[in-house]
């Protein structure tokens, strides 16, 4: 079975208290996407699904800070991961 889409993952970064805005800090399609998805789930960080996103961010650079037009569509994403972290406590 051939599945012409290949897997895509980006992994962001923030700290509040120190970061301006969330940053790259790790991507790749296929083998290395999964490898970034399994990583996560191995470490309980969660795994937001969004195609569109995806594509965008795949756009910026490991190190790379996300442009400010991606503020409102990251911070849904940082909200859906809070949600996660406070059903876990």
């Amino acid at each position: 079975m051939s599945n012409n889409k290949k897997k895509l993952a980006t992994a962001l970064k923030f700290n509040p208290e120190s970061d301006i805005a969330p940053q790259v800090v790790a991507k790749g399609f296929g083998l290395i996407a999964e490898n970034i998805i399994n990583r996560a789930k191995e470490n309980d960080i969660p795994v937001y699904v969004d195609e569109k996103l995806s594509a965008q961010l795949s756009n910026l650079q490991i190190g790379e800070q996300i442009p400010y037009e991606m503020y409102e569509v990251v911070a849904e994403v940082l909200i859906f991961i809070s949600q996660i972290d406070n059903k876990k406590k």
